[in-house]
């Protein structure tokens, strides 16, 4: 390897304040400081033309080194603010941790528009107004289920991207009922994180449906590869093959689910994101999380956790109606809170493993 046309990585600490977490990635992307790495990453150089490495597991358990270029990272900042109407001088807050793409990318937009985030990640008090935010669905529902602090910040917001996970149909129509700006976001660490707004995709973005039904995606603001195993970049003739079903209307994007999401419990196909986008519109207020374990009889047993005073039989008829009565679970589990992974996607294998241990 020509070290030569390496460069060192810069770990930051999530811990970094704002201002200094700015003048480094600026550096960064000038070419005039270090890499910077975020979360989980061993490697202690790159290539020259990498600005920026995130350590991200995802689902798989693997842990995956993100590497972007300047240019990748610019392209979904301009992106962004051009499709949000967004001009110099207004302001984006900052909620969620710097150790995930979203976080990153409120910064760079801020960058772009000439301002700092607003960091509110520990604030406490009411929070200040701004232009634009960015959160994932459990802080919409926390915002429209009892932190009114958070639900009028949203609601003077002139857009709230919501991204990060599955945002359910009801939690949506909830959200605008109550007079937030919502635009429903869909991306990766890959693909610089949000690259289709309400099943739109941003400047320099295009997606498609390939022949397994996977949603693929390819433009200008892609990552670079995987650091430290760049075999396993999905990426032919410049798509990038998510692990996420889906299927295009009238030239929007719908996400029907990942892939992975589907079990088979006694031979029928259960869709564990459809259970839960069910359960979204005759419980809105309720947080519901649907996960399988191993079983003997079924192959895949479904259970549900649940945040919230439910009737069990009453969801086990509400869903047989809906969806058949393979979609009745086998399981229901009261809990304080959903596990989570990463800033928004249910940790179904921490579930099933509370299940097993019980």
């Amino acid at each position: 390897m020509d070290m030569k046309s390496q460069r060192d990585i810069r770990r930051v600490s999530p811990a970094c304040a704002i201002p200094d977490l700015v003048g480094e990635i600026a550096a960064a992307l000038a070419g005039t400081g270090p890499a910077l790495g975020i979360g989980e990453i061993r490697s202690a150089t790159c290539p020259a033309h990498i600005a920026l490495v995130i350590g991200t597991s995802g689902t798989t358990g693997m842990s995956k080194e993100v590497s972007f270029s300047p240019p990748a990272l610019l392209a979904s900042a301009r992106a962004s603010n051009k499709f949000l109407n967004a001009h110099p001088g207004q302001t984006w807050s900052l909620f969620l941790p710097v150790t995930h793409i979203a976080a990153i990318n409120v910064i760079v937009r801020s960058m772009e528009l000439g301002t700092l985030p607003i960091d509110l990640r520990e604030h406490e008090g009411e929070y200040p107004k701004v232009d634009f935010t960015s959160i994932v669905p459990t802080q919409l529902f926390r915002a429209l289920n009892g932190e009114d602090r958070l639900l009028r910040h949203l609601q003077t917001a002139q857009a709230v991207l919501v991204g990060g996970a599955a945002l359910s149909p009801a939690l949506k129509a909830q959200a605008e009922a109550a007079n937030i700006s919502v635009v429903e976001t869909y991306g990766m660490t890959e693909t610089s994180g949000g690259c289709i707004y309400n099943g739109q995709a941003i400047e320099g973005v295009e997606f498609s449906i390939n022949a397994k039904g996977l949603v693929q995606i390819r433009g200008s603001v892609m990552a670079d590869s995987y650091l430290n195993a760049p075999e396993l970049f999905r990426k032919t003739n410049g798509w990038f093959e998510t692990n996420d079903l889906g299927k295009i209307t009238d030239g929007i994007l719908k996400i029907l689910g990942r892939a992975d999401d589907v079990i088979i419990s006694g031979g029928e196909n259960i869709s564990l994101t459809a259970i839960e986008a069910t359960l979204s519109i005759r419980y809105p207020e309720i947080e519901f999380a649907a996960f399988a374990i191993n079983d003997t009889q079924w192959g895949h047993a479904l259970h549900l956790a649940v945040v919230g005073q439910v009737n069990e039989s009453d969801i086990a008829l509400y869903l047989e109606a809906a969806l058949g009565s393979a979609s009745k679970p086998k399981g229901i589990h009261q809990l304080d809170s959903i596990p989570l992974l990463g800033i928004g996607k249910v940790d179904r294998t921490a579930l099933a493993k509370m299940v097993v241990n019980e």
